[in-house]
């Protein structure tokens, strides 16, 4: 299996809260939201389109599974799933993973729109 030495997703320092064939699951260092998780591939990958079609079922199974536990645990009234590919879109560590956030009603004054605020002042429509 490939890893880089300087990869922290290549090397993880904390608890592993699930496990896939392919994957693993991890609460993020600094969250946006109570629960905030990462499901992180075993293979070091910059590049979710590079992923083979197992890596990829393996991968939306956990988050599944992430989605279950989260909701188990903090009992959040919604979700909001999804990944950066690239430097533009803000990937900033080059592994892939997802992020699963964990949503709360009054978390924000007015959530419409979702994960289209990646670009603020494009975010309403």
């Amino acid at each position: 299996m490939k890893k880089n030495p300087d990869c922290p997703f290549c090397h993880i320092d904390r608890e592993i809260i699930l496990k896939g064939a392919c994957c693993c699951a991890i609460y993020d260092m600094f969250p946006v939201n109570r629960g905030h998780v990462l499901v992180i591939t075993d293979r070091h990958v910059g590049d979710y389109f590079e992923l083979e079609k197992e890596e990829i079922e393996d991968l939306w199974e956990t988050v599944r599974k992430a989605r279950d536990l989260l909701e188990e645990k903090y009992s959040p009234q919604g979700f909001n799933v999804g990944f950066n590919v690239g430097e533009a879109a803000g990937q900033t560590i080059d592994h892939v993973h997802i992020h699963v956030i964990p949503r709360y009603s009054g978390d924000m004054e007015d959530p419409t729109g979702g994960v289209r605020h990646v670009i603020p002042e494009r975010g309403k429509y």
